[in-house]
């Protein structure tokens, strides 16, 4: 009997140590960094019309190890979809941010761009974003 408690003593602490690892530990499924360890460069544009949300996911991606090299106003402010556009050929970085961001929708819209491999478009379902 008293082996029986041990063993479920011992079950219950693990699974409160899973749990709270789990809060405070990046999911393996978000990378810090792009393909080939290298550092994914992203640029946040606000489409939404609402003020100070772009700054807010330019937080939560460096918090995540992602670069934001540029966060900005989008070319118009009636975005109703937010979506993350891949800058490059290679679409891994891009999928990335998108799984970071809680699965977002991806657009290959590749060009030569020094600037970023990837470009994040905020519009108005931002309830679809998960930042925590």
């Amino acid at each position: 009997m008293r082996l029986a408690i041990g063993a479920l003593s011992v079950l219950v602490a693990a699974l409160v140590v899973s749990i709270i690892w789990s809060r405070l530990v990046p999911e393996p499924g978000h990378p810090v960094s792009g393909p080939h360890r290298q550092v994914v460069r992203v640029q946040v544009l606000n489409g939404s019309g609402e003020g100070g949300i772009a700054s807010h996911v330019a937080s939560f991606l460096r918090a995540g190890g992602y670069q934001v090299v540029e966060v900005g106003n989008a070319d118009r402010s009636d975005y109703f979809a937010t979506l993350v556009v891949a800058r490059r050929s290679d679409v891994e970085a891009a999928q990335a941010v998108a799984r970071y961001l809680g699965g977002l929708p991806l657009v290959r819209q590749a060009w030569d761009s020094e600037l970023a491999e990837v470009t994040v478009v905020l519009g108005s379902d931002r309830s679809r974003l998960r930042l925590q």
